[in-house]
Formats: C-alpha cells, structure tokens, sequence
C-alpha cells in the first residue's frame, strides 16, 4: 500500500538523518504505534519549529515498555495505551508534562481528560492522542445471522474464517467478558475459564494478528475478526460488506496517550511535539488518515463529512460506551499470570 511505503521511506530518511546531520541539530525521538500518523504531519512540525523527528514503531504495548524500562533507546515521546501509563507512572518512568509548553491542551475534551485520570490522577503524565473500542468486524456475504455477541468468535462453524487479536489483554478481556467477568479480573479461577474458552477456541482461528486483521478482512481472507474501532472505520470504506459491532456482553473502550519518558534528553522538544499534535486542523489531519477517534475538540468541529462526523463507530453513543470499560495495570504478579496463561493458550 502507498500509505505504508510512505511510512517507510519516512523511517529511512530519519535514520539518514540520524548518521549524517550535525551534532548540534535538534532532534525529537518520537516512539509510536505502527501507521499511527500521518507522514504529512511529521514533515509539518519540522517546518514548524526546526526540530527534527526521528520516528520509531512498535505493535503491542508489551513490545513498548522493556525498551523505555531498560532505556535501550532514548525516546522523548511515547505514544502507550491507558493501562500500559499507569504502569508506567508507578514505575517512576515518566515525567510529569510542563503544560505551559502544552497550551493546546485547551482543545482536548474534557470528558477525555476526566476518564484519562483513571490512569493518570491529575493529568500530569500524559495528554490523550486516539481513543476507541474492541469489537467485531465481520463480512456480511460470509456470516448469514446476527451478530451481537462475542459468541460467533468461539463458534465452530467459522472454524478457520476467524482472525483473533494477538494481544494478551484483548483476548482475555473478550473472554472475561464473554464469561461474565470483570476484564480486569485477578481471579485466577476465572482467568483459568477464560484461558480453557481460548484453548478450545484456539483450533478454531485462521491466525492471530494485530494490524493485519484489516487488510485481511478487506480482502474477504476471513469471515470475522477481532478490530479496534478505527480500523474498522477504515475497513468498512475499503469493503462494503463489512460491519462492526461492539458486542452486547461489553468490550474494552481505550485511551492512547502522548507521555515523556525519563530516558527523554529532550523535554521540551517532546512538549512541542505533543502541543503541535494538540493543533485541530493536526488532529484533523490524523483523524482523516488513521481513522481512530480523536479527543481533540477543535478538530471534530472541523470534520466537514457529517457521515464520519456522527458516526456510530467513531464517535459511539452512551449506551455502547456504558457497557465498556478501560483497562488497568493489574500489577506485576497479576500480569506474568496473565502473560503466563496466554502462552499455555498459543502452545509457547
């Protein structure tokens, strides 16, 4: 795709960058989720202010924090997941945002700033980026009834048309729910239900992904797949016949979030980085090409296509948020039992 070799050709440009520009050039170590921007907007900043971006990805929030743990790579600016910053703040890796550097904090909605203070008390760690849910994306040529429950997922009769999250928290938090657990559950007899629903479900999956369940279901490869909301967005323009449903039994509903690590050697360089990220026509900008729900005011009051501007998906009503809940960091023992499980269910 044009959209992932522009991405590209972006990362090896900013190594370029890395080994031949002077000692004295400013530069920003930004560390984010894979097609997760806009290329454009990184090209921008660097106008703007004179400070070069160097552009690094990852795909899972696990795959993040031993890098910023061991300070193996000094980023300035990291884009986690709610529960992935809290661990973060009680590990004493973050520093707390200097907001007069942060003055388009004004745009970013306060509701979006009240429930990110589930993670982050106060708001002194980190500034909301992307928001969504965990749902169902499935092509309705493949799938002949209803779907409303997480149910289809562990139905054989889809037996090697399902794409599964390969995320330890997605996939225990859809079993959990599924269940009629707390996705947040340190139970350890319910987390050993949930890891026997994902074993007998295990023979069941076409494969597990992460970014790769859109382009898949695109593609009609799969009859169902487990989505975060933006991509489902995405899906559903590319492919018609795809749908996407936040299951009756609930699901996850995500905060991602611009914070600065400890290891970062450019502070305020970070804290401009973020302040451009909070611009409206920026977020707008990144709303259009990743699709994933923006926090950020000014920028949905200048989204001129009023399908995307009041859609379901994008931005849900009440009644689906209601039976959403965030993830926590449920604390080391908690997470090892978690990773532990997840392993017994993939066999590793």
């Amino acid at each position: 795709m044009k959209k992932i070799f522009t991405l590209t050709a972006l990362l090896i440009f900013a190594v370029m960058l890395t080994g031949c520009s002077s000692k004295n050039e400013k530069k920003v170590y930004v560390y984010n989720w894979g097609e997760y921007i806009d290329p454009e907007v990184l090209d921008l900043f660097e106008e703007e202010t004179g400070i070069k971006v160097v552009y690094d990805e990852f795909e899972q929030n696990e795959d993040m924090y031993p890098k910023i743990q061991s300070g193996a790579v000094n980023y300035d600016v990291v884009c986690p997941s709610d529960y992935m910053i809290q661990k973060m703040i009680e590990n004493d890796l973050l520093y707390e945002i200097n907001f007069d550097n942060v003055p388009n904090i004004k745009y970013i909605d306060p509701a979006y700033l009240k429930s990110a203070e589930a993670f982050d008390p106060g708001n002194k760690y980190s500034v909301p980026y992307c928001w969504g849910t965990v749902g169902i994306l499935y092509n309705k040529t493949m799938v002949d009834e209803p779907v409303d429950s997480w149910s289809i997922i562990f139905d054989e009769k889809y037996a090697g048309n399902i794409l599964m999250m390969d995320s330890v928290r997605d996939a225990f938090g859809i079993a959990l729910k599924y269940l009629g657990y707390d996705l947040n559950s340190t139970n350890e007899a319910e987390l050993e239900e949930a890891k026997a629903l994902l074993q007998k479900q295990y023979p069941l999956v076409q494969a597990y992904v992460v970014d790769q369940v859109r382009d898949k279901m695109i593609g009609g490869e799969a009859a169902i797949g487990v989505i975060y909301s933006g991509e489902a967005i995405y899906t559903k323009r590319e492919n018609p016949d795809l749908e996407y449903v936040v299951p009756k039994e609930g699901s996850n509903v995500w905060i991602d979030a611009w914070v600065i690590p400890k290891t970062s050697k450019n502070k305020e360089y970070a804290e401009a980085f973020i302040n451009f990220m909070c611009k409206p026509e920026i977020a707008l900008k990144n709303f259009e090409y990743i699709t994933y729900s923006t926090p950020n005011m000014g920028a949905r009051e200048l989204i001129e296509d009023e399908e995307i501007k009041n859609s379901p998906i994008a931005f849900p009503p009440q009644e689906i948020l209601d039976r959403c809940t965030a993830y926590k960091y449920l604390g080391e023992e908690v997470e090892s039992l978690y990773i532990q499980k997840w392993n017994e269910v993939k066999g590793e």
